[in-house]
């Protein structure tokens, strides 16, 4: 007799997931490194293929150990914690993990490489190039993903091929606003939730993510956490369809709210 498997709600890919922890940045260590715990950049800056720019202390001990490499490389990993936008139970809703090869450019390059970060992300941090830091660059193996859709290997190609997605670098400020400004939305979204999670008392409902594909809701209860998505009726790319995506979940959007806020609450991150 053949069984009936449960289909899954459409997710982005695991090199667009992978890129969009990458934009967004996150907390970021050196682990392998020899040290005795991990090492925290001062600044960190990830490409589109998983390199890296790292800004450590001139007195950090990996800069020792590239020193005495024969070849002027240390083999590490680079871990990034990918949190969620608001004060969850258990914060970390995915790792990334790029295992490569650290070493310290010239005087020069290294102007170059942090001129570059600068353009994009133009951290105060980086002043300190010169003056008691030094960068580093990692070149990357491969990469390792996990968060609640699994895991996956990733090559650097896959990486570099993958675009992060539309609202990665949106969605805390929007998701944060979300629940303390229109708590009555997870109200209404817990009528999608499985008929368990719902029958369950003291369970709480918070926001965890949002992607082209869908929102990512995680379900505090007395007993644990679940994690849950609800799939959009399709992929969104501007925050005009995510409005309107939001607005078909909820049903009766915004209650509470004003009719000039139902129409303006997914455009305040912008």
């Amino acid at each position: 007799m053949g069984g009936t498997r449960l289909r899954r709600p459409p997710a982005p890919t695991d090199a667009e997931r992978a890129r969009s922890v990458a934009v967004r940045g996150g907390h970021a260590a050196l682990v392998g490194t020899g040290a005795p715990e991990p090492v925290v950049p001062l600044v960190h800056h990830l490409h589109a293929d998983g390199s890296a720019v790292l800004l450590l202390a001139d007195d950090s001990p990996v800069l020792a150990r590239i020193r005495e490499a024969e070849d002027g490389e240390l083999p590490v990993m680079l871990e990034v914690t990918d949190r969620a936008p608001v004060d969850l139970r258990e914060p970390v809703r995915a790792l990334l993990w790029i295992t490569g090869r650290l070493h310290a450019p010239d005087a020069e390059s290294a102007r170059r490489a942090a001129l570059q970060v600068a353009d994009v992300v133009p951290h105060p941090g980086l002043l300190d190039l010169g003056h008691g830091a030094t960068l580093v660059r990692l070149s990357p193996g491969s990469a390792v993903l996990a968060d609640a859709e699994g895991s996956a290997v990733l090559a650097p190609v896959d990486l570099a091929a993958a675009r992060p997605d539309p609202f990665c670098r949106l969605e805390d400020h929007w998701l944060s606003h979300l629940e303390e400004a229109h708590p009555d939305v997870f109200d209404a979204l817990a009528r999608h939730l499985p008929p368990p999670l719902r029958a369950t008392r003291g369970a709480r409902v918070r926001p965890l993510g949002v992607d082209r594909c869908g929102l990512r809701l995680r379900v505090e209860t007395p007993q644990g956490d679940h994690d849950v998505r609800l799939a959009w009726q399709h992929d969104v790319t501007t925050v005009e369809e995510l409005r309107t995506q939001l607005g078909l979940l909820v049903g009766c959007p915004f209650r509470s709210a004003s009719p000039r806020e139902v129409g303006n609450v997914a455009d305040e991150p912008g």
